[in-house]
């Protein structure tokens, strides 16, 4: 079977999303992605591509910095709630979700008190890549709960495995 070019994305999936989210001056938001890779390790860049007409995107393009977090299954609600809601439409989207965060430790970012893992991420470039923006950035401290050491141990997390959004959130259930 040949696959469709608008479905290719989705032979990616199940894939476990991360919330980008960012901040300037008053406003704060964040979205989830599924696209993003560690790009190198000496020094750690990763990459996540976003669509730019997304506010969270402008605000971490503004902000030139942001923060990635990832959240366990508990949270799929309002990761949701941060897939439907416009950051331009709320002063403070994480607030709007019910998430409670604070300053990041070495960059001037959201860190959710929620998170399992949070990377602060320094932004070296956006490059524009078809209909979104791969926004490449320097992390600059990441740091997890004990659900991580070296490798994640999965009795301790149970990561949200997105399976694609039809009318909401999808998730594959690997329980």
């Amino acid at each position: 079977m040949e696959v469709e070019p608008s479905l290719i994305h989705r032979l990616f999936y199940p894939q476990v999303p991360l919330v980008i989210a960012a901040k300037a001056g008053a406003r704060a938001s964040a979205m989830p992605v599924v696209s993003y890779l560690s790009v190198s390790e000496k020094p750690p860049i990763v990459a996540v591509a976003c669509a730019p007409r997304g506010f969270t995107c402008k605000l971490a393009r503004r902000a030139r910095c942001f923060s990635l977090s990832v959240l366990g299954r508990e949270e799929s609600s309002t990761v949701s709630k941060l897939a439907t809601t416009s950051g331009a439409a709320v002063k403070d989207k994480l607030a709007m979700a019910g998430l409670a965060y604070s300053d990041g430790t070495k960059l001037d970012v959201p860190v959710l008190d929620a998170a399992l893992a949070t990377l602060e991420c320094r932004l070296l470039s956006a490059v524009r890549l078809g209909d979104h923006v791969l926004l490449v950035a320097r992390v600059e401290t990441a740091y997890a709960r004990d659900a991580f050491r070296e490798f994640w141990d999965y009795g301790k997390y149970r990561p949200i495995l997105y399976a694609g959004w039809q009318g909401g959130l999808s998730q594959y259930d690997a329980s």
